[in-house]
């Protein structure tokens, strides 16, 4: 797919795929509109989503609290389309019958572990007696350990990423007690756009999806056009789909990693036609930030999505802990948010 790009977009890939993301990335801003001269283009640390992003140093963060008769283990799936790990949390706090699932898929850099740790995600499923699952992305897949949301083979249903994440909710709810209508699929950034993806493909899977800071499906085909689209929003106009999912949507109105314009795509692929004007409520978090939040219902006042929009925050899960990278915890509390939309939605 790469044998169109022009000389030097095909030398980025080649600088990329070798490992040397400063001078793809160097290489790529001077292609773009207003590109910056070389020696602006060493500062490669506000970009995380695409291969061009600069690998941090895994964080090491402290195992959570959690009750003795609770469990987080590490599990491997195989399948044609290759192998993922994956850890999963079983609550001590489970109800009898089947409970929900919430796939969890992490940014650039970040490690199931650190993901959890940063949401707080398995301490709401103690109260909400939920199972969470947490693929991980590895760096031979990709050298900063990003989903590879921008493409076209990890795009669509039945072949690379999406099947193996698909292939991880399925063997799960085949070993677990899952109520197979809440299924639910979030995710950060490179994780974000990776779990828009997911709802795009997988509406037979998942009952809703969460997006925080992350890309709306299709918003990039290759590495230029990722860039491109963290900067200054998709280039590909946001059309819903027969078989969108409800969707909740979170965005830093501040975030310079990937543009505000995105979670509004994201919106627009989950509110389908007819859906009626948005009720708008503002808040604000005691000693945090203030929100916009929107919600689009049918006609029937069925929620679709809920867009989220939090004033002066930059590129961090909102209301997250400290002991994960990439959080904020000047609020609001996206995760408890998510769950509350997602436990409100079940498939058919």
């Amino acid at each position: 797919m790469f044998d169109k790009l022009p000389p030097d977009m095909a030398e980025a890939l080649r600088l990329t795929r070798a490992g040397r993301l400063a001078d793809a990335t160097a290489l790529i801003r001077r292609r773009l509109p207003g590109g910056k001269p070389d020696a602006a283009d060493a500062d490669t640390a506000d970009i995380d989503l695409a291969p061009l992003s600069v690998e941090l140093s895994d964080l090491k963060a402290p195992p959570e609290p959690r009750p003795a008769a609770a469990s987080f283990k590490a599990h491997v799936f195989t399948s044609r389309d290759g192998t993922r790990g994956y850890k999963l949390y079983i609550p001590a706090n489970r109800p009898d019958g089947l409970v929900p699932l919430v796939v969890m898929l992490h940014g650039c850099s970040q490690s199931p572990d650190d993901f959890a740790a940063g949401t707080r995600m398995n301490l709401l499923a103690e109260e909400h007696g939920c199972l969470i699952a947490y693929p991980e992305q590895p760096s031979s897949a990709n050298h900063s350990k990003c989903w590879n949301w921008f493409s076209p083979e990890h795009q669509g249903r039945g072949a690379g990423e999406p099947s193996l994440i698909a292939g991880i909710t399925r063997r799960i709810i085949a070993e677990h007690p899952i109520d197979p209508g809440r299924v639910y699929v979030a995710g950060l950034s490179a994780g974000g756009a990776a779990a828009a993806i997911m709802g795009a493909t997988h509406p037979d899977l998942f009952a809703a999806v969460g997006v925080h800071s992350g890309l709306a499906c299709g918003s990039a085909r290759d590495l230029p056009s990722a860039l491109a689209a963290m900067r200054q929003g998709g280039a590909r106009s946001a059309v819903p789909g027969k078989d969108s999912i409800p969707a909740i949507v979170f965005h830093g109105d501040q975030d310079t990693t990937v543009h505000p314009r995105n979670g509004e795509a994201v919106v627009a692929q989950a509110v389908t036609r007819g859906a009626s004007a948005p009720k708008v409520e503002h808040g604000q978090v005691p000693g945090g930030h203030s929100y916009t939040r929107l919600r689009h219902a049918d006609p029937s006042g069925r929620v679709l999505c809920e867009q989220w929009t939090i004033h002066g925050a930059g590129h961090a899960w909102a209301g997250g802990a400290p002991a994960g990278s990439y959080t904020d915890p000047r609020g609001p509390d996206a995760s408890r948010e998510m769950l509350r939309f997602f436990l409100q939605h079940r498939r058919g």
